[in-house]
């Protein structure tokens, strides 16, 4: 007798097929999350990782009837190659504690899971949940030192210019900002390259929800990512020179400067959404089912 699925619900008998690979996952990174819940999660330029983790665990639990299908068009040799390869990396990774190699292993460790047991339509169906993990990885060093620099000089530059328009006096050497009789240094954390991390992984979200359609205006949003990320950092940097210059040092570096951050999310999710209802009112996407 065939087996049949049920639109109700996934079935019993192909379940089984994954409760293997759930264990092995769970096996392999459960100790991971837990090390990095306790070291580099710890810090403001990763804070966002476990965010990140549960949004992943959400979309899988979105797309949990795909687990019910009954298994078509495996490729067992692409699968376990990329399951050889994501587990040579996690062996490096865990053994050198490199970060990169130790969560980064989840990619191919996943992915070749599921073309083993589903083949190319399985990851096709979860190609997004598995990619968007990647947003978990820690940036390397180099590339963090590289683009901080240039990052800080060119939002402090933007918002002195701005702040001495409108009458402001303030003036800036290097990436110290001088407003009145104080002296403010872009740190690293104002360089704007978590937040442009972090809402690059939350715009990805946002459209990966509406489900548009059209390559256009899919293609817009994403590369207005990054600028609006950048645009939001600025207006942050200068929310706190303004703090500070009317109401002093302790105020610009106290609770205003933790409230700044959430400012910044919100005035880039406003962007966005600005941005995409404009897009609207040319393009008229269509949503997919």
């Amino acid at each position: 007798m065939s087996a049949v699925v049920s639109n109700k619900g996934p079935h019993q008998a192909a379940l089984v097929d994954w409760l293997p690979v759930a264990v092995g996952l769970a096996a392999l990174y459960v100790p991971t999350f837990l090390a990095f819940a306790t070291t580099i999660w710890q810090t403001e330029q990763h804070a966002h990782g476990p965010l990140i983790v549960a949004v992943v665990a959400w979309l899988v639990w979105d797309n949990r009837r795909f687990f019910g299908y009954a298994p078509t068009g495996a490729s067992p040799l692409i699968g376990w190659s990329l399951v050889l390869l994501g587990l040579m990396s996690y062996m490096l990774g865990r053994s050198q504690t490199i970060p990169l190699l130790d969560i980064g292993s989840f990619i191919p460790v996943a992915a070749g899971a599921i073309l083993v047991l589903r083949g190319w339509p399985g990851l096709k169906m979860l190609w997004f949940p598995i990619l968007f993990s990647a947003f978990a990885i820690p940036l390397p060093g180099l590339i963090v030192d590289a683009a901080t620099g240039p990052l800080k000089q060119s939002v402090s530059s933007i918002a002195e210019s701005i702040l001495y328009v409108t009458g402001y006096p303030i003036a800036r050497s290097g990436i110290v900002l001088n407003v009145g009789q104080y002296q403010l240094l872009v740190a690293d954390a104002c360089s704007g390259l978590n937040s442009m991390f972090s809402l690059s992984a939350l715009g990805l979200v946002y459209l990966y929800l509406m489900r548009y359609r059209s390559f256009v205006h899919v293609g817009l949003l994403v590369a207005c990512i990054l600028p609006i990320a950048f645009a939001a950092n600025i207006v942050r940097v200068m929310i706190l020179v303004l703090v500070t210059y009317h109401f002093g040092d302790e105020a610009g570096q106290g609770f205003i400067h933790g409230f700044a951050g959430m400012i910044l999310f919100l005035v880039a999710l406003l962007m966005l959404f600005g941005f995409d209802s404009l897009l609207g009112v040319f393009l008229k996407p269509r949503k997919a089912a």
